[in-house]
């Protein structure tokens, strides 16, 4: 009896110890593997919501890379009918993200939630500036971007591939104040696509028939955008000759288009080969140059093609590399001048259901110029700003005021800055009162 007691607290004994063993090993090991470096969370696409005044109802993704420029671009990528924000981030448009996490700077992708995923191009509302359609919905995920991000204003530009494409366009002649470059894959030129019966598609512009002289065409571009005279954003279209779901024939009508916004020939000063099936002609001086074309031999309607968006990324300017980031905080203080002689003020209100955009333009009407600048004024009743562009807004309801960004701070003796924002009203949308810039009442006209 006393051997087998012995025997049977050795088996006991034995089986703790192995227990213990067995732990300290699972100890080490973890240990062990929390000294590995693991990778870092990487950078993905991820939906925005409540990004501002969005009348159509579309989605906002964005995609900012884990290494992101100190002040970044920002590109608004729209994808083609039938397409969605993951479909072009990681298809067409891959290499737009590959260069992303390269060169540090931020996507913005719009997804149509219409039936068929098409971008609205065809109706009245869609192509006049702040006209509460689908280029209004895009606008304050740009304003959302800017402000999340500290986006360089001088370097925000918009691409498309097809509905994307037509819906470069439109915003390259809607907002020539904000994007400073588009890159178009298969488009039309801006207005080709409008309708008067609410249809979506525009078989005359679709099949290439639509055509027009480039002042024509130009008119109709400045018409989105009445009284403006500042710049307009370089452009670069794209075309396959092959083309049938929007025919070729639109190429040379958007060439005409942008050539004679830009003032330049239509007769290209440069014409080359990138690539054995491509005819790139390049328009006006400078480089880049402000209008380009390149036309693919042999290709439909499927772009990008390889090696397209490589050339769009070059010409959009997104190829510099991120500057380096800092966590050093500094504070920066601006001298304002106050005009001795006053300033003027016109506000123009475009207002839809709940929400409108309201658009101002200021005049500077002293004899010198005004450096830095705070303009103030008191909002309806009801209303809040949801989102703005070209100024920072504070705060949403009540007297609010605008504050320059860094590309507007100044304004000279006669001249002009527009800016603008989006609210919700609740049944009043009249327009903001009660101007003052720099502490001086300005006339409203």
């Amino acid at each position: 009896m006393s051997n087998s007691k012995s025997r049977g607290r050795t088996s006991l004994d034995g089986l703790s110890l192995a227990g213990i063993v067995a732990a300290v090993l699972m100890l080490v090991a973890a240990v062990a593997l929390s000294l590995v470096p693991q990778p870092a969370q990487a950078a993905s696409l991820v939906r925005v919501t409540n990004f501002g005044t969005n009348p159509t109802g579309l989605n906002m993704y964005v995609y900012a890379p884990d290494r992101l420029a100190e002040r970044p671009a920002l590109l608004v990528m729209i994808h083609y009918c039938t397409g969605s924000a993951s479909a072009v981030h990681n298809g067409g448009g891959r290499d737009y993200v590959t260069a992303a996490d390269r060169n540090g700077y931020v996507i913005v992708y719009p997804e149509a939630t219409r039936d068929g995923h098409c971008f609205d191009v065809s109706t009245q509302n869609a192509l006049r500036r702040n006209g509460g359609s689908d280029s209004t919905g895009i606008m304050s995920m740009v304003s959302y971007a800017r402000q999340r991000y500290n986006v360089d204003p001088e370097r925000i530009v918009v691409s498309g591939i097809s509905s994307g494409a037509m819906m470069t366009n439109v915003l390259a002649a809607q907002y020539p104040d904000v994007f400073s470059a588009g890159a178009a894959f298969a488009g039309v030129p801006a207005g080709c696509f409008a309708t008067t019966d609410g249809s979506m598609w525009n078989s005359q512009c679709s099949g290439g028939t639509l055509l027009k002289t480039p002042q024509q065409w130009g008119d109709q571009a400045r018409a989105m955008y009445p009284g403006y005279t500042g710049r307009y954003p370089r452009m670069q279209l794209w075309h396959g000759t092959a083309d049938t779901t929007l025919a070729y024939p639109n190429f040379g009508e958007a060439l005409d288009q942008w050539t004679n916004v830009h003032g330049v020939s239509r007769t290209p000063t440069t014409t080359d080969q990138p690539q054995p099936n491509w005819t790139r002609t390049r328009y006006g001086t400078g480089t880049p140059a402000v209008v380009e074309g390149i036309s693919a031999q042999g290709t439909g309607h499927d772009v990008p093609t390889a090696g397209m968006v490589a050339h769009a990324i070059t010409f959009l300017g997104l190829d510099r590399p991120p500057t380096t980031t800092t966590t050093t905080t500094t504070t920066t203080t601006t001298t304002t001048t106050t005009p001795p002689q006053g300033c003027s003020v016109k506000a123009v209100v475009n207002a839809w259901n709940t929400g409108l955009t309201e658009t101002i333009t200021i005049t500077n009407t002293s004899s010198v110029p005004v450096n830095g600048w705070e303009l103030q004024f008191t909002l309806p009743g009801g209303q809040t700003v949801t989102g703005g562009w070209s100024a920072t807004y504070s705060p949403a309801t009540g007297q609010v005021t605008a504050r320059n960004v860094g590309y507007n701070a100044q304004i000279q003796p006669s001249a002009q800055v527009s800016i603008g924002f989006q609210a919700t009203h609740t049944g009043n949308s009249a327009a903001a009162d009660g101007f003052t810039l720099n502490g001086v009442r300005c006339a409203v006209s």
